[in-house]
């Protein structure tokens, strides 16, 4: 069931994906031919309203097909050649756009629903370092950093990385007193594979947890902070995964991201919810990345003929295309392999 469960919502995250294209092709006048769900040989198909809509063989993927008109002299004012450059580029940026938004909102029930948290109360206080000469203690419970209310440690740790060495008013409980300091954090290497420079204080969670739950503005800024640093981990992976920090066989394909997904079910809603997110923002950077079969590359396509008043050629244009098919190919032909590797091995 929590198989059928994950493939029924990849094949949403996809969808929607797709529905993003067509909805704003459609508000910018462009026609849509097909409207498909998978790839390959149309296993169901219905026209409506001269969209033929379709769940085709190959479920891992879909696309939206807009109407084209290159080889008329005079081109109908519903087809894609017949827009405006800015008007291309927005039909292509509204699949990415969609998925994040999808996460952003899923993130918001997240912090509706609420969810299990560590508690900004601070266990280790290291030597030496700024927390320790300002006289932070174990115990003491972070309640305010710059005069925002921290209610979770990731609170505190975001807030914290992001202040570089500029000073931080904190405002903590130490039993029933509250009390002040002034801290000037120190920025150090993070000491993992993406070796980020981030601002610390020297201090550790002593590892209180509670159910936290967000008002309506709480959970907006919730699933704010929560896409980013979503969106910050992936692109930080892709780059060191060029760089080869990280290995290739860490490359996961559609098998892994379904079991993922299915082991994900099982455990808790919040869990999925917020996996899930973290998947349809991979969904919408992935697709953005500037490879020619994806949108960020149809997207500098666009971009060069705007500028230079003049398309690329068909016969440039079907090579680059063949190109990003293939990478896009041995991509998944390799997370495909991962994924079996990890399965019979463990």
């Amino acid at each position: 069931m929590s198989i059928i469960l994950a493939l029924l919502t990849l094949s949403f995250l996809i969808f929607f994906h797709e529905l993003g294209h067509f909805l704003v092709a459609r508000w910018c006048g462009v026609g849509v031919e097909v409207f498909s769900i998978g790839f390959g040989k149309k296993v169901i198909a219905k026209t409506y309203r001269g969209t033929q809509y379709a769940i085709s063989l190959i479920p891992f993927g879909g696309y939206v097909k807009l109407k084209s008109n290159t080889k008329a002299n005079v081109l109908s004012q519903d087809c894609l050649e017949a827009k405006h450059p800015l008007q291309k580029i927005a039909i292509l940026l509204a699949g990415p756009m969609f998925n994040f938004f999808l996460a952003f909102w899923l993130f918001c029930m997240v912090g509706k629903i609420g969810l299990n948290q560590l508690l900004p109360v601070v266990g280790e206080v290291q030597r030496d370092m700024p927390a320790a000469l300002a006289g932070l203690q174990p115990g003491d419970k972070i309640i305010s950093i710059n005069n925002k209310t921290i209610v979770s440690w990731r609170e505190l740790y975001d807030l914290i990385g992001s202040v570089g060495h500029k000073e931080v008013h904190i405002s903590f409980l130490r039993g029933d007193s509250k009390m002040q300091v002034v801290i000037t954090p120190k920025v150090l290497e993070k000491k993992d594979i993406f070796s980020q420079k981030r601002a610390f204080i020297g201090i550790g969670a002593r590892g209180d947890t509670a159910l936290v739950k967000y008002d309506l503005l709480g959970s907006i800024y919730f699933a704010w902070q929560q896409s980013l640093d979503s969106a910050k981990m992936i692109i930080h992976s892709i780059e060191k995964l060029i760089l080869g920090v990280v290995p290739l066989s860490q490359i996961s394909g559609a098998i892994g991201i379904v079991d993922s997904m299915a082991q994900v079910s099982k455990q808790d809603l919040v869990l999925f919810l917020l996996w899930v997110g973290l998947i349809s923002i991979n969904l919408g950077i992935l697709n953005l990345l500037p490879i020619p079969a994806l949108d960020g590359g149809q997207i500098l396509f666009v971009l060069y003929a705007w500028i230079s008043r003049k398309e690329v050629s068909r016969a440039a244009s079907q090579i680059l295309v063949f190109l990003g098919f293939s990478i896009i190919i041995l991509l998944m032909l390799l997370g495909l392999y991962n994924d079996i590797y990890r399965l019979i091995y463990g």
